[in-house]
This record gives C-alpha cells, sequence and structure tokens, in this order.
C-alpha cells in the first residue's frame, strides 16, 4: 500500500488518471442522482485533490475552469435543484473572495479586523440605492433606477468607494494595534450598520430598517440577470480576478512588507517599510474585494436592508481565515468553502434526515437542538478544535524558496556588470 502511495505521489500520470477517473464518476453520479447533495460536494472535492497534485499551475487552472465552467453546471442542470446547486456555489464564491480580502488585512498584514462586513454593506448599498427609486429622495437629477447595464459599472464603483472607506477606516487606527485595533475596527461596522439603519431621516437615503426591495438586476445583451446559475458565472470571473491579484501581491514588494509589518513593526520600519502607505493599502485592497461582492450580493438578492451586515458575520468571515490558514490563499479558499457549504447545505440537509426520522416516528428531537439551529455552537466547537489541534488552519501559508546559489550567482554576475561598466568611468576621472 506504500508503495502505491509513494507511485502516486511521484507520477504525474496516474494523478492524471486517477482524477480523471474520480472527476468522471462523481460528474456522472450528479448527472444521475440530481437531488444528491453527495454527489455535488464530491464533484466540488475534485478541486482540492486537484490542488494536491503535482501538475503545473496552468494545468490545474485549466482541470479547474473545466469543472467549473463547464461540467458543474452541466451535470447539476437536469434536475429540480439545479438552482439551489448554483445558490450554494454562488455564495461560495461571494465568501471566498470577501475572506481573501480579509485575509490581506488581517492574515498578511497582521491587522485584526472586526468589522470587514462593513465594506460589503458599502458595496451592496451603493448599487441599491442607486438601482432602485430611493435614489429619488435626495438626487436633484437623474432618472431612477438606473438601468441594468449600470451593474457592470457599479462594479468598480464598490470596489472604489470601499476602497475609499478602507483608507477612511485606516487613517485613525494607524497608531492602534492588537486588542485595541479590534476594538475600534468591531466599532467601525456597528457604526456602519446603525448609520444605514438609521439614514432614513431627516432625508430618506437608505430607506432605513426597512431595507430597499426590488432592486433592477443586471443586464447584458438584453438578458436579464434573474437565477443564481446566471450569478454563478459573475461571481466566479470576479473569483478568478480576486484570486490572481491576492497571489500577485503576496509575493510582490507590497506583501512581503505587509508580512514585515505583521511580524515585527519596528524592524519593518527599521529596513525602510513605510507603515502607513502599507496599513492603508492593506485595509483598501481588501475592503475592494469585499465592495465588488457587495454590489453582485444586492443584485442577487434583489433586496438590501442592515441586517445582513451584522457583527457575526464579520466574525463568520473571520473564521473562514482562520480555519483555512491565515495567510495562506488556498488555505481561505478551502476554509470559507468548508464553512458555506456546511452552514447552507449539509446541516440543512443534516436536519431534513432528521426531521423525517422524527415524522416517521423513529424517534423525537427537539426543535431547539436541530443541527440548523446549533450551527453557531458546531462553529464554536471546529474553532475550538482547531485552536487546539491544528492552529495553523487547514492548509498553513508556505513561504517561497529560494534556490540560495542561483541568488548568489545572480548577485555576482549583477555586481561584476556594474563594476565593468563603471570602470571606464573611473578612469576618466582618474585621467
Amino acid at each position: 500500500m506504500k508503495a502505491l502511495w509513494n507511485t502516486y505521489k511521484q507520477k504525474k500520470s496516474v494523478q492524471g488518471v486517477f482524477l480523471l477517473i474520480y472527476i468522471g464518476v462523481t460528474s456522472l453520479g450528479l448527472f444521475l442522482a440530481q437531488k444528491s447533495v453527495t454527489a455535488f460536494l464530491l464533484l466540488l472535492a475534485s478541486l482540492l485533490l486537484l490542488y494536491f497534485t503535482n501538475f503545473k499551475n496552468l494545468t490545474k487552472w485549466v482541470i479547474a475552469g473545466v469543472v467549473l465552467v463547464f461540467l458543474l453546471p452541466f451535470t447539476a442542470s437536469n434536475g429540480d435543484g439545479y438552482q439551489s446547486y448554483m445558490e450554494v456555489a454562488t455564495l461560495v464564491g461571494i465568501y471566498i473572495s470577501m475572506a481573501l480580502g480579509l485575509n490581506i488585512v488581517v492574515g498578511m498584514a497582521g491587522l485584526l479586523d472586526l468589522g470587514f462586513i462593513a465594506f460589503f454593506a458599502v458595496g451592496a448599498y451603493s448599487y441599491g440605492i442607486f438601482a432602485t427609486a430611493q435614489a429619488n429622495n435626495f438626487m436633484p437629477f437623474g432618472q431612477f433606477p438606473l438601468s441594468g447595464e449600470s451593474f457592470w459599472i457599479f462594479i468598480l464603483i464598490g470596489c472604489f468607494v470601499a476602497a475609499l472607506f478602507g483608507v477612511l477606516l485606516g487613517i485613525p487606527v494607524l497608531r492602534v494595534k492588537g486588542d485595541y485595533l479590534a476594538i475600534v475596527t468591531l466599532g467601525f461596522g456597528e457604526i456602519i450598520r446603525i448609520i444605514f439603519n438609521n439614514l432614513d431621516r431627516p432625508i430618506n437615503i437608505t430607506n432605513g430598517a426597512m431595507g430597499l426591495p426590488s432592486v433592477t438586476p443586471p443586464r447584458l445583451f438584453g438578458i436579464d440577470f434573474l437565477y443564481p446559475s446566471q450569478f454563478y458565472y459573475v461571481v466566479l470571473i470576479i473569483l478568478v480576478f480576486t484570486i490572481f491579484t491576492v497571489r500577485r501581491f503576496e509575493h510582490s514588494k507590497i506583501g512581503r512588507s505587509w508580512k514585515a509589518v505583521r511580524e515585527n513593526e519596528i524592524a519593518a520600519q527599521s529596513m525602510g517599510v513605510p507603515l502607513v502607505k502599507t496599513k492603508l493599502l492593506a485595509f483598501a485592497i481588501g475592503a475592494s474585494f469585499s465592495g465588488m461582492m457587495g454590489v453582485v450580493f444586492a443584485a442577487k438578492q434583489a433586496f438590501v436592508d442592515p441586517t445582513s451586515f451584522t457583527l457575526l458575520e464579520s466574525i463568520t468571515i473571520l473564521v473562514m481565515v482562520i480555519l483555512g490558514g491565515m495567510g495562506s490563499v488556498p488555505g481561505v479558499i478551502l476554509g470559507a468553502a468548508v464553512m458555506t457549504i456546511l452552514n447552507l447545505q449539509v446541516l440543512t440537509e443534516i436536519t431534513n434526515w432528521l426531521n423525517q426520522l422524527s415524522t416517521s416516528g423513529a424517534f423525537s428531537i427537539p426543535d431547539a437542538l436541530s443541527p440548523s439551529k446549533m450551527q453557531r455552537m458546531i462553529f464554536g466547537l471546529l474553532l475550538i478544535l482547531f485552536a487546539l489541534y491544528r492552529p495553523q488552519g487547514l492548509l498553513p501559508a508556505k513561504n517561497r524558496k529560494y534556490n540560495e546559489k542561483a541568488l548568489r550567482k545572480g548577485s555576482e554576475e549583477a555586481a561584476g556588470e556594474t563594476g565593468s561598466e563603471n570602470s571606464p568611468i573611473e578612469k576618466t576621472q582618474e585621467v
């Protein structure tokens, strides 16, 4: 058995055959059993298996694209559960994007933010106000609601507005860290929610606690986006952009500055890292991803109200980051997916199964003890277990390894070229 496992780990061909068989079997299972949540989850698990293969990154991206763009929607499209599956997949994408944004602030820069959901709310209200008749109450010009074509522009507007609010949050907390930073960001998140809840007088801007109903759906080429299967592709495109951007930042000069600030602010500053610029960039970039998904969320739900942006939501996103592994992009993706699927599907299905057993008379379970109502306790237990036995998360962050000999050789060659270039100048000056 050990020899087979070693062969599987070392040979890409064996991994490819196994992965192909696995994807084929799970896709066929979902196609034949449309109401099988297990088949749906097993097909999604193929992406986790793909991550652990030895293929090149481009190959992994291509295979993941085939699964997410073609196989998953096609195999789930022939049954009554199609839209519910796409709803779960869409929300998974939304939460992954938000968790990646928070991972920049918490995981990479080490700034504990308990009010991150406020940026999500800013993006949602940015579109919701102008995509309903609500803007007529305070806008002196224009006709509202705006058409569905404006949704695509508001994705960028939500990104920039959320980034602006991220900077506004970052400025007063530059000198605060630790527990005090958590308290300040918590207060910021609650202030934003309360403002949206009470901004219905003296001028009715957000419609207060009543929320904004009948948000105009997006439109593209004359087609209105009304179903989760349509929003799925929008979320998928934004998610790919988010992952690509975060990965580029992670290994850039800015990413290394964030990690230096996380480890030791004084040491980072002594090495020339600008603390103000670095922290503000972390808040702004992390908030921008949340703002974009806030616009998508408002359009998908067709309703926006302050109850969707509570402190509990911020804590849930933070748990996703901690569960997956702070600072780890693959880990955060896995943590957000696990938490969302556990909340939306697994606990719900277990509750329905127990209710059926209770109805048939097999045994009786009090309604207050149903898994769907105990989800916060279950999440808390998971967090405690991981804090005790796997504090680094499901997929811990890995530092990039460099070839020391190649770096030394490159630096020597660069020094030699610099010396040869400077020698004529030195000779000229000496003459």
